[in-house]
């Protein structure tokens, strides 16, 4: 992966953790500068951990149309450039089904998993215009699978996947690609919160080590290691890819013995 992503400024929403420091991580070692746009004040420190110079941390609420708004005036003014932007910040609480849903939990999950793909294009296409670069969404295998007891979080990342292919047909003419990945079962804070919230815990745990045919549940760096090929030239003529890492979870049935 080294050299990769050479000299490429990137964008990278809810990056402070989980997936997203994975690829953050991944990023600055393919040789990009990376900022990370994330709630989580307290973890601003972290960029001093990534290898490389230039990388800077943001704090952001990206379903906020004048938080984003200011972060795109900060790349323009620090960078002056813009050669991708990773829209990975979302959320995935509650684990429930659709009429147990509160209009809060519906709402929060659109403003974090949908409206901020709509902010971060709005106020950076014109960067990503300038250098033809792409746009690469976080999604989920649930978007296009389904998942019980998860109803509005699913609903999100099969918008996710749709938004996701109309972007790609909009701004193919201005040379920027758009893609996304679908992760299944990874081991971050965030499925530790969702598996923890389960009738059965622990069964849960079992369940998710044993859901991919190709192994136990990976830590997010399987994630990283895709999204750097999908922002890099190599991916050049890719576009509207929603891309499994999913160690085959969505071939079909098995048994589990």
């Amino acid at each position: 992966m080294q050299g990769m992503l050479k000299d490429k400024v990137i964008l990278l929403t809810g990056g402070a953790d989980g997936i997203g420091w994975e690829c953050a991580k991944a990023y600055a070692a393919a040789g990009a500068r990376v900022v990370v746009a994330d709630l989580q004040e307290e973890k601003r420190g972290r960029i001093q951990e990534l290898p490389g110079e230039g990388h800077a941390f943001h704090a952001c609420d990206v379903a906020s149309g004048t938080a984003v708004a200011a972060l795109f005036d900060f790349v323009g003014k620090e960078y002056g450039r813009l050669d991708a932007i990773h829209n990975n910040a979302g959320l995935a609480h509650p684990a429930k089904a659709l009429h147990d849903t509160e209009d809060a939990e519906w709402e929060a999950l659109l403003r974090v998993n949908l409206k901020s793909i709509y902010l971060t294009t709005r106020h950076g296409i014109a960067l990503l215009r300038a250098s033809k670069g792409c746009i690469l969404n976080t999604s989920s295998l649930v978007g296009s699978i389904g998942q019980d007891n998860h109803a509005a979080y699913v609903a999100t990342k099969g918008a996710v996947n749709a938004l996701t292919k109309a972007m790609a047909l909009d701004y193919a003419p201005d040379g920027i690609r758009v893609n996304a990945v679908a992760p299944a079962a990874i081991r971050t804070p965030m499925l530790e919160a969702w598996s923890a919230q389960q009738p059965e815990p622990e069964a849960m745990q079992r369940y998710l080590d044993q859901l991919q045919p190709l192994g136990a549940m990976p830590a997010g760096d399987v994630i990283a290691d895709a999204c750097v090929f999908l922002l890099s030239d190599a991916a050049r003529f890719i576009t509207g890819c929603i891309l499994p890492v999913s160690g085959g979870a969505e071939l079909g049935y098995r048994t589990l013995i």
